[in-house]
């Protein structure tokens, strides 16, 4: 459960898929996450909870920037989420942030919720200063590292839930990663910039065969796979790895699983996922809102129904695929076409295949002969 508690940014970022792309939906809906709303929102989370006796969710606090709603408003999210959810099911509550405004008033807050803080940084200042900066051209690096500092003390350090990095072929992949492990996550997830067939993510050209988004994963992978005392979990290629080994993905970006992500806007409209929001205005909507409409409705909606048909639900390309099974057709949201919509492969779709293949030629030089 994706809670979308505040509607704007402190930062400027000229990635963002909210604010840059197709979809500009966010700026008619409310700043803030109403009281009102949060409480319906686990009103259903509960709901569904029971109907489906499930043992296990995770909700994560997210925006824009989640921090802004301030303390209060979040400390009445998570106090209501947790009572709503109380003797039905475990709740993992999480926060999507920059962590600009993450000071003590707001560690301490997480602290006595239990609530893991996932920050982005794309490396070094350069490197993450390039996109990630304020309305005004300053760079974030300095302010987001104070706060990784702050996760690393022994206090907060059970909090601290890892990094997330959008990949930038400007920079130097080995000093990225080198930077980020510098401040000791448990996890660093690297996300591919969000990008379709109708706009391309910079530097990759529809017709041209290069590969230079695996060119820049592969060093990475390479330098973490053959790390002997392996602490810092990728859950990029945790997954491929797994998925290569038959074993589940921990990323909706591959593998053929359906999709168990459900977003709520500030204003209580239910959406699909909002990378959607990349791809053609108001794409991610399903007209339906947590006062009226259960999360059953939302699974029935054919926008998400077609995320969750696996294999059938690709194109030809990658039906025919030999490593389909692992790639699953990459991330959604990247196969669209204004012409023909989502009936496409990814436009990492070259990418993908030599890192598939690369990963794949590490595993089996590695494993014992089969009997």
């Amino acid at each position: 459960m994706l809670l979308k508690v505040h509607s704007r940014c402190n930062l400027a970022c000229d990635h963002c898929y909210i604010y840059e792309h197709a979809d500009q939906s966010w700026r008619g809906r409310p700043l803030v996450m109403s009281p009102a709303v949060v409480e319906q929102t686990a009103a259903r989370i509960a709901e569904h909870v029971i109907k489906h006796n499930l043992p296990f969710v995770i909700v994560i606090l997210h925006g824009g920037e989640p921090l802004l709603a301030g303390v209060e408003a979040l400390d009445h999210a998570a106090r209501t989420i947790r009572q709503a959810l109380a003797g039905h099911a475990k709740v993992a509550l999480g926060v999507q942030t920059n962590g600009i405004l993450l000071d003590d008033r707001f560690l301490e807050l997480f602290f006595r919720h239990r609530i893991r803080i996932g920050i982005s940084l794309d490396g070094p200042a350069a490197a993450n200063d390039r996109h990630r900066k304020y309305a005004d051209g300053r760079g974030s690096h300095a302010a987001t590292i104070r706060a990784l500092r702050r996760l690393q003390e022994p206090r907060y350090r059970d909090l601290y839930g890892g990094i997330l990095c959008t990949v930038d072929l400007a920079n130097d992949p080995i000093e990225v990663f080198e930077h980020l492990s510098g401040f000791e996550p448990p996890e660093i997830d690297f996300l591919l910039p969000h990008g379709t067939w109708t706009r391309p993510p910079p530097g990759r050209h529809p017709d041209d065969p290069a590969t230079p988004y695996a060119d820049w994963l592969i060093p990475i992978f390479d330098s973490w796979y053959d790390d002997e005392v392996q602490e810092i979990r990728i859950r990029f290629f945790e997954s491929l790895i797994s998925l290569l080994l038959g074993g589940p993905s921990g990323s909706e970006s591959i593998g053929l699983a359906p999709v168990d992500l459900i977003t709520v806007e500030t204003d209580g409209t239910i959406e699909q996922g909002d990378v959607l929001k990349i791809t053609a205005p108001g794409a991610p909507a399903t007209g339906l809102h947590v006062t009226w409409n259960s999360f059953d409705e939302y699974l029935e909606h054919p926008g998400v129904q077609a995320r969750q048909s696996g294999l059938a639900g690709l194109s030809d390309t990658c039906r025919r695929c030999s490593i389909v099974q692992v790639c699953g057709g990459g991330l959604y949201a990247h196969r669209y076409q204004a012409e023909n919509g989502f009936d496409n492969p990814s436009i990492y779709c070259a990418d993908l295949a030599k890192l598939v293949r690369h990963v794949a030629g590490r595993l089996a030089t590695d494993l014992p002969p089969a009997r």
